[in-house]
């Protein structure tokens, strides 16, 4: 079976989810920021949602929400420079500290993404702006770059913080995984580099058909299931 237009999974995410508007309310919810909105974000808050995406990878969100205050007054509301040159003592001191989730790897990773988004900085005026304009017609060649150039970013960590600041994001999970599966796209789950650039090509035929982004098309494609 050819990979079928979007308007044809449009139609079946809609039958299936109240019609139309409804399924436009929906995909409102998640709409992504204009690349000039991305790149007004504070680089703190960049590595603040770089962190809460790490420390929610195999952990419960709700638990890493609860603690989130904590997490901004022991990283020091998550200031990239202060985080990247973080001493000994200091990251000790967090080992001990019982009001976030003391994983000494992930704790490691704060002071590691900290000299990334400083690097991204000094080179592109603010880490937000690097990230604001690569295309998503790369999308897959951002997901590399996060999981070569940071620390635990690899995977659907970097897939989730993508979205989180609202950067137009597919997310591997089961569902749209299925979809894929279904639209001939995959023929399992994706496992390299292979299936990786089968995605963007579909994606990318996709968002040139509706007009949708990259949240929008993968979203859709969830609700498209029976």
């Amino acid at each position: 079976m050819e990979m079928r237009r979007f308007d044809e999974i449009i139609d079946l995410a809609a039958e299936r989810h109240g019609g139309r508007d409804t399924l436009d309310q929906i995909l409102a919810e998640t709409r992504p920021l204009a690349p000039q909105e991305i790149a007004a974000i504070p680089d703190d808050r960049i590595l603040a949602g770089v962190t809460r995406r790490i420390f929610c990878a195999g952990f419960s969100s709700s638990v890493i929400d609860a603690k989130w205050e904590a997490f901004e007054s022991a990283f020091e509301r998550f200031d990239p420079a202060r985080c990247a040159w973080m001493t000994e003592e200091r990251f000790d001191e967090l080992l001990k500290d019982k009001d976030i989730v003391r994983n000494g790897a992930k704790i490691k990773s704060v002071e590691e993404n900290g000299r990334f988004l400083m690097e991204l900085a000094e080179k592109h005026g603010t880490a937000a702006r690097f990230l604001s304009e690569w295309p998503d017609a790369d999308y897959v060649g951002l997901l590399d770059f996060l999981k070569e150039n940071g620390s635990r970013l690899g995977g659907e960590t970097g897939m989730h913080f993508l979205r989180s600041i609202c950067k137009p994001a597919f997310i591997t999970r089961p569902d749209v995984v299925k979809a894929l599966i279904r639209e001939e796209v995959l023929s399992k789950s994706p496992a390299g580099k292979g299936d990786f650039a089968r995605m963007q090509a579909a994606f990318s035929r996709w968002s040139e058909q509706s007009g949708l982004d990259l949240t929008s098309i993968s979203r859709t494609l969830a609700m498209s299931l029976e």
